[in-house]
């Protein structure tokens, strides 16, 4: 589990942001620290500076003995208890100060020095790091005046300790986060993985449990769901369309068969065989049928037949397959009337929709009763080309009318009546590839097929 832990992005991630976090806290801590460092050894030498100055003028106003006097009043008990003061002959030898001896340090020319020198404090000695300036007076006189650096020492070490105290939990806590974002999104993670193996293992029910948070695992979980909407879909779908199609290819091979066979077992004439073969070759035709439309279902739904970058007269289109279909009608005792908008200009697949508007009209034609009226109508509707084939057939029933756009539905239990179910499947298929939307409604009698394309 732990090593689990460890692997996942989110902890690693998390991690990542404690260590980037971890150095920003340290290089913010560290240059407060430093700014602040400096900015109390630049009041340091300014105020040891100033003082060496205001002596050096004593000095120079009223002598040796008058500065004996000040460095005595300064070093003495009334003078504050960080100030280290000695005043020593050109020969090193002490004349006034707080400095039992002259420090060895100090006996170089002019310049800063930290020495650590011993300090009585009631009673105990300890070592103390005191920051100063040498400087040499007129005559050849040493001055010596530093500063304690014991309570510097002491802001630094307050310093070290806060930043080291602020970081520490920072990064105590970022870890424990790190932690906490790593089993989370191990846990939707194995949510994920458990309904795969589910599904893997034939359950194409499951789906990936939402949190209900909104997160991107659930806005991913969301999609994965609808993927295997879809997945189960087709799965159905092609079981469906299995079932089906073996039922409707049964019934044209047996008969081809049987004609076949019947015609081997007896002595007939040509005309005889002629009947046979015929009756066969339609038998053929109506499986290639079957297959073809089922081909150009496949095509129109994975989008293998893409649409054309030119536009498309649906005008000229709707104009030449009515006057194609209007022999036909008046043949089988039915009239179809055109009513066309001209100069409808669409984005499309001029094979794919003549073929879908060619089996709406050839359905209309089939279903509409001797002496019935069949129109196809095209006209605008704002950016809308507006496509309908209307039938004064008996219709379809509205709780039906969603059922029908799949593959091999028929509202004939018994198929008795010509066709393979797969005409109006190819019309909602070609509507999706056109973006177009497709609606049945109700004729009053028969039925109404709308289809709505965007115009070019």
């Amino acid at each position: 589990m732990l090593t689990r832990l460890l692997r996942t992005s989110g902890f690693q991630v998390a991690v990542l942001y404690v260590l980037l976090l971890g150095v920003t806290l340290v290089a913010l801590l560290g240059f407060i620290y430093w700014s602040t460092s400096s900015l109390i050894d630049a009041q340091l030498n300014e105020t040891i500076e100033a003082e060496i100055r205001g002596l050096d003028e004593q000095y120079r106003a009223e002598g040796i003995g008058r500065l004996v006097e000040v460095i005595a009043e300064r070093s003495g008990p009334r003078g504050g208890g960080d100030g280290v003061y000695g005043l020593a002959t050109p020969g090193f030898a002490m004349l006034a100060g707080n400095l039992t001896a002259w420090p060895r340090e100090a006996s170089a020319a002019d310049g800063w020095r930290e020495l650590s020198l011993a300090r009585n404090l009631n009673g105990a000695t300890t070592r103390h790091v005191v920051r100063g300036r040498v400087f040499v007076l007129k005559g050849g006189y040493h001055l010596f005046v530093g500063r304690d650096t014991a309570e510097r020492s002491l802001f630094k070490e307050i310093m070290i300790n806060a930043i080291v105290w602020a970081l520490l939990p920072a990064l105590a806590l970022g870890l424990l986060g790190s932690v906490l974002i790593g089993r989370y999104a191990l846990r939707r993670v194995d949510a994920v993985r458990a309904t795969s193996e589910e599904i893997l293992a034939g359950d194409l029910t499951r789906r990936v449990p939402l949190a209900g948070s909104g997160d991107e695992f659930d806005r991913l979980a969301e999609t994965i769901n609808r993927m295997l909407e879809q997945s189960e879909t087709l799965m159905t779908g092609m079981r469906t369309v299995t079932d089906s199609l073996a039922h409707d290819l049964r019934s044209p091979l047996t008969r081809a068969k049987t004609g076949i066979e019947l015609a081997l077992r007896r002595e007939s004439d040509i005309a005889t065989y002629r009947q046979t073969l015929e009756q066969t070759n339609g038998e053929l035709e109506t499986i290639l049928r079957t297959f073809e439309a089922l081909i150009s279902i496949a095509h129109a739904e994975t989008g293998m037949n893409r649409l054309a970058d030119s536009s498309l007269d649906l005008s000229q289109l709707l104009g030449d397959l009515a006057d194609l279909y209007q022999p036909m009608a008046e043949e089988a005792g039915r009239v179809l009337v055109g009513e066309v908008a001209p100069g409808i200009m669409i984005r499309g697949h001029r094979e794919l929709l003549g073929q879908a508007v060619a089996n709406l009209i050839d359905n209309a034609i089939k279903f509409t009763p001797e002496g019935g009226e069949i129109r196809v109508v095209l006209g605008r509707e704002g950016d809308t080309a507006v496509l309908a084939v209307a039938d004064s057939g008996p219709g379809i029933p509205a709780a039906d009318r969603e059922r029908v756009l799949q593959r091999f539905v028929r509202l004939d239990a018994s198929r008795g009546t010509p066709g393979s179910g797969l005409g109006l499947s190819l019309v909602a298929a070609v509507a999706r590839l056109h973006g177009a939307a497709l609606a049945l409604a109700d004729n009053e009698p028969g039925l109404r097929v709308i289809l709505r394309l965007p115009l070019a």
